[in-house]
């Protein structure tokens, strides 16, 4: 199973070049970045290792055709890919914080998703594009300037419909939080898509967007996985049924606000919600270890594995250097008897 890494958004462009580099000699298959509203532009900002680099794939998740025409995605993506010699990659999303900062309002977003995978892989083939859809318009785009190998579409899926419709207009499908149980229902929803498109689905892609939160002591991972809870989609409903039973998940709700509280403060004090509540978040939808117990979590991407990922996506936070260092040294060589 391949091993990918996502870096703080935030981050200078030599910084994303410096960890990139790091995690390409590390056996890391791929970086990401978060794609925010007030950071820096994600495909901008992965020029100097796209540059400097050889095999590592690089791109932004998630972007959304609400926020940006498909059109001027496709150029910004593609040249991307250019400097990368064929090694960009995108998540497409339906909404996010940069299109709610706009004021815009997503509307038949599994159609404008659809539509926009669609337009990207026409660009990709450098041929000319002429695309009439129900949302989106391209005239008189030619890139033929493009050589090199297209890149890699993902389509960001939740949802039943989505996680439907994304196999026949992308490349790969990339969720976000699922547990491994969540995991297996989306393989088999994507299974099930391509198995009527007559299509084998063994080769498609399918990553999962995971915290990582693995210090040097369990004390300091539980608290650096408390400050970003508000962000983990495993917290709301109907997601938080998968980690809690249905009393604890209600104390969740009612106290929610102290949850985004916290996260705003970054703060690792979460009021209303008790402790033993707290720590099963942490446990169930995260991964939150000392480095000593690393093997649990290894197993535990080993469970996601065997539940049809081919690829995780590991959201990682403080002392990033250390963080690669350590993947590369035990978790990439423990999965690589999974095909990626």
């Amino acid at each position: 199973m391949r091993i990918d890494i996502i870096l703080e958004s935030n981050n200078s462009p030599e910084r994303v070049r410096e960890l990139g580099e790091l995690a390409e000699a590390c056996g890391l298959g791929g970086v990401w970045v978060s794609n925010m509203n007030d950071a820096r532009d994600p495909f901008i900002n992965f020029v100097p290792l796209a540059m400097n680099t050889r095999r590592i794939r690089l791109g932004p998740i998630a972007v959304s055709p609400f926020e940006l025409h498909p059109l001027k995605m496709a150029s910004s993506l593609l040249t991307l890919n250019e400097v990368a010699k064929g090694r960009a990659q995108i998540v497409i999303g339906a909404g996010g914080g940069t299109a709610q900062a706009m004021g815009a309002t997503p509307t038949r977003v599994v159609r404008a998703v659809r539509e926009c995978a669609e337009i990207l892989r026409q660009a990709g083939t450098g041929e000319p594009v002429r695309y009439k859809g129900e949302l989106f318009e391209v005239k008189w785009y030619n890139p033929s300037w493009v050589r090199s190998p297209p890149p890699d579409i993902y389509i960001g899926a939740n949802g039943p419909q989505m996680l439907k419709a994304a196999p026949r207009h992308a490349d790969a499908v990339m969720v976000s939080d699922f547990v491994v149980d969540h995991v297996r229902r989306s393989r088999a929803i994507i299974d099930g898509t391509l198995a009527e498109e007559g299509k084998d689905p063994r080769p498609f892609k399918l990553s999962n967007f995971w915290a990582w939160h693995v210090k040097e002591t369990l004390e300091e991972a539980e608290r650096e996985a408390r400050i970003w809870l508000a962000v983990r989609g495993t917290l709301y409903p109907p997601y938080i049924n998968e980690v809690l039973d249905a009393d604890e998940a209600a104390v969740v709700n009612q106290n929610i606000n102290h949850v985004l509280r916290a996260y705003n403060k970054k703060s690792d004090v979460i009021d209303g919600v008790p402790p033993e509540i707290v720590s099963k978040l942490v446990q169930r939808c995260t991964s939150a270890c000392a480095v000593a117990d690393l093997d649990q979590e290894i197993e535990r991407l080993r469970s996601f594995a065997r539940a049809g990922l081919t690829e995780i996506a590991l959201r990682i936070y403080a002392n990033p250097a250390d963080t690669i260092r350590l993947l590369g040294e035990r978790v990439v060589p423990a999965l690589a008897e999974f095909p990626g």
